[in-house]
């Protein structure tokens, strides 16, 4: 079989949710079904490393698609025209970007729908990208893949797909993830938070994200303990709001929250390991790969209660309302003045992270591809 895949998110230390996703699954399906060939269709000069075996043809594929407009040209007339040219059997979008003018068979992966839910998070022409195409993909794909219970029972409500036609593929963790020695951690300390302990954020700064909350909460947080902890927040600035922008500059505790921006894996993996807890609070999350990464690296975890989040980190969490300041703050009083507590939350992930592995989440997506045939 011909297999084109759109790898577009494969752009060179810089892969985020979708990214890794896309990376980790297709790195262990290509090598793993050589009977199969694959064309990897990217919109720019792309990296070796992302040509994981001798049946990969790489094809770059123009314009450039990091816009509403280009998105529309790429997909509709670009990659049509490809899938044409390499008589494809089979489109795989692990974006969930479909052609909706080709007749190429298409399995798409749709993480999330959050802009359903929150339009005003996103750019103008963005959201209206999203919300316009969106349901058009999931009516044009033979199968869907999504990446929780929570993200399934979404698209089939909103956009009245039938549950037989998606299937539950969770997302794993990249096996670096470990805790590290205690050297490595004071040494880390020293490096990003002048050797204090430190709570840990780790997403792109987004609106749903709830930093601006997370900033407050770790204000009253400092004010009631008088504690030296600091607040990393690891991860691009996309659309920084006024909300983060205000809650950052009014907090009297500024000095303590350490932005670090994007990092590299070797790097980051060091860094959450090294903290005493996470603070993941959104108020929207399809899945929350973080979780994962934290239970796998021993580092407790407070969550949100919304959404998919649950689902992910079983008991294995704090839970908290990610609308309510004081409830942020007072599982960061819990966490940190509560040991036997902590440890209990370190040993439920180190269960909990059993559930999730790439090795999985690939062989859960290649059946859905081998359904699709």
């Amino acid at each position: 079989m011909k297999i084109a895949v759109n790898t577009r998110l494969l752009i060179e230390k810089k892969l985020d949710g979708i990214g890794w996703f896309t990376y980790e699954t297709l790195k262990r399906i290509t090598r793993n079904h050589k009977e199969h060939q694959f064309y990897f269709l990217f919109d720019r000069k792309y990296s070796e490393k992302f040509i994981f075996s001798d049946n990969i043809t790489p094809i770059v594929i123009n314009p450039p698609a990091r816009h509403p407009f280009l998105w529309y040209l790429w997909f509709e007339f670009s990659v049509k025209k490809i899938l044409k040219k390499i008589n494809a059997d089979l489109f795989l979008s692990p974006d969930g970007y479909l052609s909706l003018s080709s007749n190429v068979k298409s399995v798409s992966v749709i993480h999330d729908i959050n802009f359903v839910h929150r339009p005003k998070d996103l750019p103008y022409l963005t959201r209206k990208y999203y919300n316009n195409y969106f349901p058009k993909f999931a009516q044009k794909a033979l199968k869907i893949a999504t990446v929780s219970e929570y993200s399934k029972q979404d698209i089939v409500e909103q956009y009245l797909i039938a549950e037989n036609k998606i299937s539950v593929v969770y997302n794993g963790c990249n096996e670096m993830y470990r805790p590290v020695e205690k050297n490595i951690r004071q040494r880390t300390k020293q490096k990003y938070s002048e050797g204090k302990d430190y709570f840990i954020f780790i997403g792109s700064l987004l609106p749903r994200k709830n930093i601006a909350r997370l900033f407050q909460a770790f204000e009253k947080f400092k004010k009631e303990t008088q504690s030296d902890f600091k607040l990393v927040i690891v991860g691009a600035k996309m659309f920084m709001t006024k909300d983060i922008e205000d809650a950052y500059s009014e907090s009297k505790y500024k000095d303590d929250i350490i932005f670090t921006g994007r990092l590299s894996p070797e790097i980051l993996h060091q860094v959450l390991a090294s903290a005493y807890a996470m603070t993941f609070v959104p108020v929207f999350e399809g899945f929350g790969i973080p979780l994962i990464e934290a239970m796998n690296c021993d580092v407790p975890v407070i969550s949100s209660d919304k959404t998919s989040l649950p689902e992910v980190a079983g008991d294995a969490a704090l839970y908290v309302d990610p609308f309510s300041v004081d409830s942020i703050k007072n599982a960061m009083i819990k966490i940190t003045e509560d040991e036997s507590f902590r440890l209990a939350l370190i040993e439920k992930g180190r269960i909990r992270k059993e559930l999730f592995s790439w090795d999985k989440t690939a062989d859960k997506l290649w059946d859905v591809i081998e359904r699709s045939f």
